[in-house]
């Protein structure tokens, strides 16, 4: 059955998460007719167990210069903070090689400045949305904490300091003596920290995506619960088939389905290389003590924050294949490293997660047209960056099915950079 509107003023939006949930709203927001379609709803992905980090300064790639020497500990360590099981490690090697050659110097910087200008704008881009749907409350402005174990661990990272701060993002040194003073829970056994002021954190990612969806659909979105299996250019539009044995068009289309965005473009004859970054989290009810913004333990790799309903403990990656079943011993190594570094923390109660990031070889997503004068939009592959690159994703979205000229330069996020 075809379901046709072909009207360039209505839209189908692709995906349910953050991405997708900005985007509907922004669009709404300009006058078009907006249907979202997702197969079970929204935020049941990586945008509600995600460690809900708002980092406007977060301008530093996953891979950085002098990587490579860590490449043969990531295929042998099977509990450390990034793993490759056995069994996926030849799958990955093609993206892994990507993700090696765009941690090059040149490349690095020239990533460093498309993180930037993606990220920047987040708090202004976010507060038509939040004031959209009445969910301001749901994001703290407390700024965020990065603490250092050892002396030369934070020596080592004052070079990504600098680059930070040439591009325009604040940060402040902290003493062991005023980590304490900040956040009592940790005491003075850290040498040293940075504070960026202007960070914040989702205090319930969930709900933020699900107050994001019910506001779209109060103010008219249509929403499909329905698989996408493929996409249709036309001349005067863009059809879907649905796995209802449905067929649904619209003027344009946005591509917001996170890790399932590479099978889905493929229908297109796209190809790009994004990866299912396996993410885990274990989230403590009652953990006992209280942090008062979040904190990234650098070393360890592993992000603590604050939210409404507890304590969320996250950050390890793991390359797996997409049938493996979660490994939540990595939940659980997340609470062990916490216990040693946040006196008095409870792990009683703790619930595990598992989620599938979706992730480019440089840390940038795809933002682009699926091809010249096409009306597929493409808006995917935001890693970890998520809660932080929606909203002005969603800006930049809109710019392109208006044919406006983006507020920043969109060339770093085109799909065929790669």
């Amino acid at each position: 059955m075809l379901e046709q509107e072909n009207s360039q003023r209505s839209v189908i939006v692709l995906g349910a998460g953050i991405v997708g949930t900005c985007v509907a709203i922004t669009l709404l927001q300009e006058g078009y007719r907006v249907t979202i379609v997702d197969r079970e709803g929204p935020a049941t992905g990586a945008s509600s167990g995600n460690a809900g980090a708002i980092s406007p300064g977060s301008c530093i790639p996953l891979a950085t210069p002098g990587m490579l020497k860590q490449v043969p500990r990531w295929l042998l360590e099977q509990d450390g903070p990034l793993v490759i099981r056995p069994s996926y490690a030849l799958q990955a090697m093609p993206w892994l090689l990507r993700f090696l050659a765009s941690s090059r110097p040149d490349r690095f910087e020239r990533i460093c400045d498309a993180l930037y200008a993606l990220h920047s704008p987040t708090h202004q881009c976010y507060e038509p949305i939040l004031k959209f749907a009445n969910a301001s409350a749901l994001i703290r402005r407390t700024g965020s904490l990065t603490v250092y174990e050892t002396a030369s661990a934070f020596q080592s990272s004052l070079s990504s300091w600098e680059a930070r701060a040439r591009r325009g993002a604040r940060h402040e040194v902290l003493s062991a003596d005023q980590i304490e003073e900040l956040v009592p829970a940790l005491g003075r056994r850290f040498p040293g920290a940075v504070l960026q002021p202007d960070h914040a954190y989702v205090a319930d990612p969930h709900k933020l995506v699900t107050s994001f969806f019910d506001a779209a659909c109060g103010a008219g979105a249509k929403f499909l619960r329905d698989e996408a299996l493929s996409i249709s250019d036309r001349s005067d539009g863009a059809s879907v088939r649905l796995a209802s044995g449905r067929v649904t068009s619209a003027g344009q289309v946005i591509v917001a389905t996170g890790a399932a965005s590479r099978h889905l473009i493929r229908s297109l004859g796209l190809d790009v290389p994004l990866e299912r970054q396996r993410g885990y989290h274990l989230h403590l009810p009652t953990p006992g003590v209280e942090l008062p913004l979040p904190v990234s333990f650098a070393s360890s790799k592993f992000y603590a924050t604050p939210m409404a309903n507890g304590i969320r403990l996250a950050g390890t990656v793991e390359f797996a294949r997409p049938s493996a079943k979660p490994n939540f011993s990595r939940s659980d190594r997340l609470g062990g490293m916490a216990s040693r570094w946040i006196d008095g923390l409870q792990l009683e109660g703790a619930t595990r997660w598992m989620g599938n990031r979706p992730c480019l070889p440089d840390s940038l997503p795809v933002i682009d047209r699926a091809a010249p004068g096409s009306n597929i939009i493409l808006a995917f592959g935001h890693g970890h960056n998520g809660m932080t690159s929606a909203p002005v994703t969603a800006r930049l979205v809109a710019d392109i099915i208006a044919r406006r000229k983006p507020f920043i330069n969109l060339a770093p996020y085109r799909a065929n950079r790669f």
